[in-house]
């Protein structure tokens, strides 16, 4: 009899529940944020360690992924809702270079700055062969390399980050790509291939050049942030359904992220963070070598000795500075295009156009704002890159390239 009195009081209760909440609330899947193994993946791993998906109003799981080929399906068919993910990838995807031609995936704003790095074979390239940043020292170097076998260098993405770093720097080195080999290897897995003569050079994020240090396989020829600095490397990116349905989940994501970028990018918090991400479950790699490298401390290998980068270490928030998702970024990305991938842009959409399709900038000021962060206004000024001095105009694109 008790139990017949009860019976309607529940009922009452889950249609109360169901009406308050939606019935989607009531057993909903976790929201499924994917990762590759790799420093900068650290505000997205750090805002579920510290409790800000929760803070936040949102049930999320981070999720390892293999490779950023599985970052880009997963989310193209709506596996992930949002992803640690290679700034370049969204434009590399819509225009056909990394997946489906036409294919929009949303860019919310950057996680990172700076932190990438070429890192070449001390069997192929060391012994003083080659110098940091030596571009003439690296021609000279892989013609010699031609000479014997094929010089083959590795990347992550066909029109990823890593992708256009090397390619910029070996044109930049005079190298004629067509006579050298690129090839697609994940993040992880760059370290042990070199080990074993797959390739002769990769550009990766870290901590894998630092590891390729640590274990004498390689040094590193240069940091990204030589080639330019502050460039755009990671960004959050969103499954473009996901968003339009859910734009106040994305939001609190966001915010979340967001307070996790300021949580890294403080000083004191950078050993702890070091040694959170490093753990088997996220990057799976020492701590230190992370650690290093996330405080701009760099051992570069062979003859090379040490170099400290301060002001243009690794950067996760600096005040909101590194997460405004500017446009400028996807043009000079699609500018690239044009030099490394000619066939595939071929009547090609206005570049800025596109970069407006794929840059949720209003999104992302509109949190900003609510966050109380500060949106730089410096979107389509030129920008110049350390490197060769090319100064780039991103109102201007096909004008900016003397080399």
């Amino acid at each position: 009899m008790e139990l017949q009195s009860t019976r309607p009081r529940l009922l009452i209760l889950l249609v109360l529940l169901i009406g308050c909440f939606g019935l989607a609330s009531l057993g909903a899947d976790p929201i499924k944020i994917g990762f590759i193994p790799l420093t900068d993946s650290a505000s997205v791993i750090m805002a579920q360690e510290l409790g800000l998906y929760k803070k936040y109003g949102v049930d999320v799981v981070v999720e390892k992924e293999a490779s950023w080929a599985n970052v880009r399906d997963k989310l193209l068919v709506g596996e992930l809702a949002a992803a640690h993910c290679l700034f370049g990838m969204p434009f590399s995807v819509y225009e056909g270079i990394g997946g489906p031609k036409g294919k929009e995936l949303k860019i919310a704003l950057l996680l990172n700055v700076n932190g990438q790095a070429t890192t070449l074979s001390n069997e192929d390239f060391g012994q003083g062969r080659v110098g940091y940043g030596d571009l003439k020292g690296l021609k000279a170097a892989v013609e010699a390399l031609k000479s014997k076998k094929e010089a083959t260098f590795a990347m992550t993405f066909p029109g990823g980050t890593h992708d256009l770093w090397l390619r910029y720097e070996l044109a930049a080195a005079g190298v004629d790509l067509s006579t050298v080999k690129i090839i697609t290897i994940p993040p992880p897995q760059m370290v042990a291939n070199m080990k074993v003569n797959t390739m002769d050079g990769f550009n990766v994020g870290e901590p894998w050049g630092g590891v390729a240090v640590k274990q004498n396989i390689g040094f590193t020829f240069l940091t990204t942030q030589d080639l330019w600095k502050d460039h755009p490397e990671k960004a959050l990116v969103f499954n473009p359904e996901f968003v339009s349905a859910h734009r106040d989940q994305a939001k609190a994501i966001m915010k979340a992220i967001l307070e996790a970028s300021a949580y890294v990018d403080d000083p004191k918090n950078k050993d702890a963070v070091a040694k959170i991400i490093g753990g088997p479950g996220y990057v799976n790699a020492p701590a230190d070598v992370i650690d290093a490298r996330l405080t701009g401390d760099y051992n570069l290998g062979g003859t090379l000795g040490r170099k400290k980068f301060t002001d243009d270490s690794m950067k996760f928030f600096d005040g909101g500075k590194v997460n405004f998702p500017r446009h400028s970024y996807g043009i000079w990305f699609q500018a690239q295009y044009v030099r490394f991938y000619p066939d595939k842009m071929a009547g090609a959409e206005e570049y800025a156009a596109v970069a407006k399709k794929l840059i949720l900038q209003d999104l992302y000021v509109e949190v900003a704002q609510e966050m109380k962060i500060a949106v730089p206004e410096d979107d389509m000024k030129p920008i110049t890159m350390k490197l060769d001095g090319v100064v780039f105009d991103p109102k201007n694109p096909s004008a900016s390239w003397k080399k």
